[in-house]
């Protein structure tokens, strides 16, 4: 019996062994079976290109997050890295090219710009007394509003010696990996082996101890604050390298992802606990679960839901784990025989995952579907127009046997580029991409190309890269025909109102560019504004709504596309049709609709599905090594009233 009895605490020793083993390293089991998981179901997942990739797409979130872990571990919060890190770049990129700044003076100019960011924030938290939430909310518009006037809304290209950013060294190894991994390091270091990493700890385990302990409390803030604007202007120049350019509206929502990424490697937003190693793992749990749904053609929106069941969960877990007595320690506060014990775990969690891999491996063996396999990039899903381009996109690869994944960029040019370096080492058969950001996307389309793999560019151009082709409708003759039709209806004479669209694609250039033109048949036809709503229906609602209060005797509006034109006419309310007359651009089905009810005018219609049918049949032609035209144009025509009924779009 007493034999039984020493077996029975022996395994419960080890249970509960196993359990604080779980519980102390619940974001690396996480990072473990997603591998695993992600193994098993995709064959593509598991390639060398493929972890490149995640490595790259990873660097971004990961150095932002390592500043964010500062921030944390004192038991602050800092909302503004993200429009930070895009200042940064901006300040880069215009220093550099509009005023010749040598490029290495520029890039301290970009650093110093973050550091005073973050100064600014570390001031207004310690001497102004203000909320870190609020003071930081403030600076993350403060930073892109700087951001949106340095560039007067539109990329700014980078110059080549720092582009070499986003390269690779000897052929294969990703600098933006090689910046994370040295910043990583330095965090490590700054917290654990620093006087002022060990401030955090003390600061965020509770401040008005660490006050009365005698550190300057106030100083130390200010200190941490800059650290992280440090970290968010060197993420800033990684991703502008990417990108070969800076992108005013670049790494918008990014700071969410870096608080995510500390939370999920097991810092405590209560303060006073959090590691480097931790928040390294967080943000490649989320690269690995956005790449990996990517692979298996999880929808956009989905991915979004799953990342939000993730940061419950583990937030969740830090709570099990507090409860169960199983507090991380702060680094650089452990034994010598605590961190052999963690180093063990972390080798012990490589051999495991390495074997459970190569037993997963096997599944995909000679599973290879004999379907050509394509991929669509769109810039955005949340848009009549691209949602037609999609469906028509599908449809023709229904007919034709195609296996098309489509992924949504939600309008951000580094997620796009993610998605096209995700196509790309899938070896797909063809790349379809509507670009976010024309020049963004020329380095993923580099890239295929140097893979071998045709790439057809859809409604919008690549910038300074080869495509196959480009399916579009002719933007400048439509631009036209939308000046022709609202002078017309005016009868020569006006004053008209712009609605521009997202500053840097194609498209917005090649209507803006149309209407110019055709407005100069109509010397009588005064434009009194021209501003950006982004293509956006709630950003045309508001920036018609503000222009009416300068401009209430306004006649007319021309709109790049049919969701701005739509905002317009809800802000103008009953004068629209009547004493204003509204033409937009696209013939989506509400622009349709309106165009029926006789609220807006007209819209030059380019019929999106057939854009997005034209594509695929141009990317399968490609790839069977069929001549394709560098450029396919898809007619436009001005719907009216009159003509609405027979169009089908």
């Amino acid at each position: 019996m007493a034999t039984d009895t020493l077996k029975s605490k022996a395994g419960a020793g080890s249970a509960s062994g196993l359990r604080r083993l779980l519980l102390d390293n619940g974001a690396l089991t996480a990072l473990i079976v997603l591998v695993i998981a992600l193994s098993a179901l995709s064959g593509d997942f598991l390639t060398t290109d493929n972890l490149l990739n995640i490595g790259v797409q990873a660097a971004v979130t990961a150095i932002l997050a390592f500043g964010v872990t500062f921030v944390i571990v004192s038991a602050g919060i800092d909302l503004s890295v993200g429009s930070v890190a895009a200042l940064s770049a901006t300040v880069l990129a215009w220093s550099a090219t509009s005023h010749g700044v040598p490029v290495v003076l520029a890039v301290l100019l970009a650093v110093a710009t973050g550091i005073a960011a973050g100064l600014v924030n570390g001031f207004l938290i310690s001497y102004g007394k203000l909320p870190p939430f609020i003071a930081t909310l403030a600076m993350l518009s403060v930073g892109r509003g700087l951001s949106l006037v340095i560039s007067q809304g539109s990329p700014i290209a980078l110059p080549d010696s720092v582009s070499h950013l986003g390269d690779t060294l000897g052929g294969w190894l990703p600098v933006p990996v090689l910046v994370m991994v040295v910043m990583g390091l330095i965090t490590a270091l700054i917290l654990g082996r620093t006087y002022i990493g060990r401030s955090m700890y003390a600061i965020g385990g509770n401040e008005e101890a660490a006050r009365l302990s005698g550190l300057r409390v106030k100083r130390q803030k200010l200190a941490i604050y800059a650290l992280s604007g440090l970290f968010a202007a060197a993420a800033g120049i990684v991703l502008a390298a990417r990108l070969s350019s800076a992108q005013p509206q670049a790494a918008n929502g990014y700071e969410l992802d870096a608080i995510a990424a500390v939370v999920i490697g097991g810092a405590s937003l209560a303060g006073g606990t959090g590691k480097a190693s931790g928040t390294l793992i967080g943000a490649l749990i989320l690269a690995v679960l956005r790449n990996g749904l990517n692979l298996l053609s999880v929808s956009a929106f989905w991915q979004q839901v799953v990342i939000g069941v993730v940061i419950a969960l583990a937030v969740l877990l830090d709570t099990v784990r507090r409860k169960a007595g199983a507090t991380p320690q702060a680094a650089g506060t452990g034994s010598g025989g605590g961190k052999g014990k963690q180093a063990a775990t972390y080798g012990l969690a490589a051999v495991v995952t390495v074997a459970l891999v190569a037993a997963t491996s096997l599944l995909h063996t000679g599973s290879a579907s004999t379907s050509p396999k394509m991929g669509l990039s769109l810039s955005t899903l949340n848009n009549p127009f691209f949602v037609q381009i999609r469906s028509g996109a599908e449809a023709e690869a229904k007919k034709l046997g195609i296996d098309l994944t489509v992924t949504d960029a939600q309008n951000d040019a580094s997620q796009q580029a993610n998605q096209l370096q995700n196509f790309t080492s899938s070896s797909l058969g063809a790349i379809i991409v509507n670009p976010v950001d024309s020049d963004a996307a020329s380095n993923s389309v580099k890239a295929a190309d140097k893979a071998d793999i045709p790439v057809i560019a859809v409604d919008r151009g690549v910038n300074d890269a080869k495509t196959d082709a480009l399916v579009a409708s002719d933007n400048v003759a439509g631009g036209e025909l939308a000046a022709k039709t609202v002078a017309e209806k005016l009868g020569g004479h006006g004053k008209i109102v712009i609605l521009q669209g997202q500053a840097g694609t194609s498209a917005a250039r090649e209507r803006a560019a149309g209407f110019a033109k055709g407005l100069k048949a109509y010397p009588g036809i005064q434009v009194v504004a021209q501003q950006p709503a982004d293509f956006d229906r709630t950003k045309g609602l508001d920036v018609m709504s503000n222009l009416l209060q300068a401009h209430p005797d306004v006649q007319g509006v021309i709109a790049a596309n049919d969701e701005m034109a739509l905002g317009a006419v809800k802000a103008l309310g009953s004068k629209a049709g009547k004493s204003v007359q509204v033409v937009g651009f696209d013939g989506t089905p509400d622009g349709l609709t309106a165009v029926e009810k006789g609220t807006l005018y007209a819209s030059v219609a380019q019929q999106p599905s057939q854009l997005g049918r034209i594509a695929v049949d141009n990317a399968l032609k490609a790839t069977q090594g069929k001549k394709v035209e560098s450029t396919v144009k898809v007619p436009v025509k001005v719907v009216t009233k009159e003509n609405v009924a027979g169009f089908k779009g």
